[in-house]
Formats: C-alpha cells, sequence, structure tokens
C-alpha cells in the first residue's frame, strides 16, 4: 500500500514543478541562452531534495572546473537521478531526455524553454536527427550537459550497457566527458512508498575525460572504458 508520506510528497512536487515552470516560462522570452532555467533547475531540485528530506553527499567536486563546459555521464537509477545531478553541479548544464518528458503539461514545456535536448528512443532515425540539432545548438550557445548513456533506468542497480549516440556527440564537439556514479537511488521509490527513510545517497563525480583525439574506431572501447569508470565511482572509488 502506497504511504501518506509519498502520496504528499508527489503532491508537493506536483505544486513546486507547477511555479517553476510557469515563473520559467515567462522569464525564458526575456533570457535566450537558458540561464535562467539553468538556476530554476538547480533551486527547484534543491527544495524538491528538502521537502522530501533526502539527505546526500556529493564527492569529487574539485575533479572539475566550474568555469568549463562538460558532458556529465552518470548511472541511472531513479527518477530521484535527474533532481539530484542538477542539486549537485553548480553550473549551466542541460540534459539529454526521452522525448516523452518533453509532453508533460509545465514541466516538459520548461525543459522546452530551457534549451534540454529531446530523443525519440523508438526511432533511430528521428534520435540521430535530434543528435544533430543538439550539436548545433551546442556550437552556438555552448553549455555543460548530462545525459544517462544506459538510455533507461536500471531496475536491479547494476549499471547497464552505454548507448553511443549522445557521447559520439560530445566527441564529435571536442567536450570533456565527465563519468558521475549515483549511489543509494534505487530504493527511494520503494522505500518512500513504503513510508520508509530513503537511506543514504551520493554522487561521487569522476575526473574529466579529454575526447578530441579520439577516433570513430576506438569509440566502441572508449564507451566500454567509460562504463567501467561510472562502475568504479558507483562503487564509491572516486579517484
Amino acid at each position: 500500500m502506497i504511504s501518506f508520506k509519498y502520496r504528499w510528497f508527489v503532491f508537493k512536487v506536483i505544486i513546486i514543478t507547477f511555479f517553476f515552470a510557469f515563473f520559467g516560462m515567462i522569464g525564458s522570452i526575456f533570457e535566450r541562452k537558458g540561464k535562467l532555467m539553468s538556476w530554476i533547475a538547480i533551486n527547484w531540485s534543491k527544495i524538491i531534495l528538502k521537502i522530501g528530506k533526502i539527505k546526500f553527499n556529493i564527492n569529487g567536486l574539485k575533479n572539475i572546473d566550474l568555469r568549463k563546459n562538460y558532458f556529465f555521464v552518470p548511472n541511472h537509477e531513479s527518477a530521484l537521478d535527474i533532481p539530484l545531478v542538477f542539486a549537485s553541479i553548480p553550473m549551466h548544464v542541460v540534459s539529454v531526455a526521452k522525448i516523452e518528458l518533453s509532453r508533460i503539461p509545465f514541466f516538459g514545456w520548461s525543459m522546452i524553454a530551457g534549451g534540454h535536448f529531446f530523443v525519440d528512443r523508438s526511432n533511430h532515425k528521428k534520435a540521430m536527427r535530434s543528435i544533430e540539432k543538439a550539436r548545433i545548438s551546442m556550437n552556438k550557445n555552448p553549455r555543460s550537459v548530462f545525459l544517462f548513456p544506459e538510455g533507461t533506468r536500471s531496475l536491479d542497480g547494476k549499471v547497464g550497457r552505454f548507448k553511443k549516440g549522445g557521447l559520439k556527440l560530445a566527441i564529435d564537439l571536442g567536450v570533456p566527458i565527465v563519468p558521475v556514479g549515483i549511489v543509494g537511488t534505487n530504493q527511494f521509490q520503494s522505500n518512500l512508498k513504503k513510508g520508509l527513510n530513503i537511506g543514504n545517497i551520493e554522487l561521487n563525480i569522476g575526473k574529466p575525460i579529454q575526447t578530441k583525439k579520439i577516433k570513430e574506431k576506438e569509440l566502441l572501447s572508449f564507451v566500454e572504458e567509460l562504463r567501467k569508470k561510472v562502475i568504479l565511482l558507483k562503487a564509491k572509488d572516486v579517484s
């Protein structure tokens, strides 16, 4: 049975999301580069985590230069991963998300206004067109990006196989890739539905990997090495 605690949390998330999304869409009329929406995403995420009484630790923030742009590549275990990433990385960051999110009233509209990228995972040709649009957009307005290379949430907590599309975009742009390990969010939803404490959550940021010298024939091996780094970070090895 779903706990009252979970229902109350979801209700508050909906109200807060509506407020921030509405404010962001109005603001985006005057600020076109997405920096306002980035500020909104960071603060929306912090409030979501706070009202859920979700405590988390950030490790490895010193590995990145907040003045530079990166592709952040975390594992994906829960819906909580999205606000966790935004709350943990104090930068102008947009996401590469599944196209279904763009259709959610207010939430999806605000993501569009914020310059996030959407990929239709069910149609390879459309997905490739979306990646090309993202490349053009990134050349015009450089910013940091985060994407879940597994393409979907892991149901068993293990890091799944990485898809190469979004990672190839980072390589084509010559933007460093930062592996990220998320620890402990896989039990988030089930615990909250039962009214239990969430547990310990960590976000471990690895060291940037330069992409400018990676060749096409090296892509598959690079993607697998990147996955191994994420697995190590998920195991709390932040070296």
